[in-house]
């Protein structure tokens, strides 16, 4: 069923595309809105701003695309739940909750009120998604070498400042020179692309998985001691063991060199990172296809 609203278009009973013209009635909302970039800063705006004219309890936002889940509030009974979009980009979706039922008034003012949310949410879509691409590897869609040294610099004081444990897992692919020689950059791209699912498939959800350079992976795991990232380590080799990749009428059998450290009282960014690299080159020197550690 398609209904009018003051400034949005119903296109079905749960989503919104804006127009272009912006109420200058919602001045002050609009306003407020254009001072972050952040999703779960927009939300809590924009629910503080209408909260007089449109009591509510509770909120949730989700946006699948950025696996974010803003909450607040106390999730009540009665519901409004609106998907959000603009000129055909998925915006995700609102939803305001309270123990008395919204009156059709109530909800024909949100959903002009609406207008004024979509297009700095817009914005805020556009800007992650440029810092997405900035900080992610375009062949195997994990995070990239700029985006690691960022992290694990965060991670190390984090970890220097609460005591925490701090392990790094660097993954080499084993023989993937010959890979390259005998099948072609096209097998390699895809043995790459194919680790790099595997990684992230092996790893917790804690964990992050970035393409550190060449055939060289690493996995950053937070409030892991050596035992614990061993373990996980061991998990990682023997799953990229397992699977196999098919290329044309071939079928490869990938395998993987993995060295393990974490961090020390006295450890630098570079002195953990050698560590780590040395243990990994240590797993190549012993026959590839294992885990090594370094102490």
């Amino acid at each position: 069923m398609k209904e009018k609203a003051a400034e949005l278009a119903v296109v079905s009973n749960k989503t919104f595309a804006a127009s272009t013209a912006v109420n200058l009635h919602h001045y002050d909302i609009s306003s407020a809105l254009q001072t972050t970039l952040e999703f779960d800063e927009l939300i809590a705006i924009f629910c503080n701003k209408i909260q007089h004219t449109i009591p509510h309890n509770g909120v949730e936002y989700t946006n699948p695309e950025f696996d974010l889940e803003y909450k607040r509030g106390v999730l009540a009974r009665h519901s409004c739940s609106y998907a959000l979009k603009v000129e055909e980009q998925q915006l995700g979706e609102l939803k305001l909750t309270r123990s008395q039922r919204f009156s059709k008034d109530e909800l024909k003012l949100l959903e002009s009120l609406l207008c004024c949310l979509i297009y700095p949410l817009r914005n805020a879509t556009l800007f992650q998604q440029a810092l997405k691409m900035a900080f992610t590897d375009p062949l195997t869609k994990a995070n990239n070498r700029t985006a690691f040294n960022d992290s694990l610099l965060r991670e190390i004081k984090r970890a220097h400042r609460s005591g925490s444990h701090l392990s790094l897992i660097f993954v080499d692919v084993d023989h993937f020179k010959s890979i390259n020689d005998q099948y072609g950059h096209e097998c390699g791209d895809l043995a790459l692309a194919s680790v790099a699912a595997w990684l992230k498939e092996s790893v917790r959800g804690s964990d992050a998985v970035y393409r550190y350079g060449g055939e060289e992976f690493v996995i950053l795991l937070s409030d892991t001691d050596i035992d614990g990232a061993m373990v996980i380590g061991e998990r990682i080799r023997a799953d990229i063991e397992s699977h196999t990749l098919a290329y044309g009428m071939d079928v490869l059998n990938l395998t993987a060199s993995l060295g393990v450290a974490t961090l020390k009282g006295d450890d630098t960014f570079d002195s953990l990172l050698k560590r780590a690299d040395a243990a990994m080159y240590q797993a190549k020197r012993q026959g590839r296809n294992r885990v090594e550690a370094g102490f």
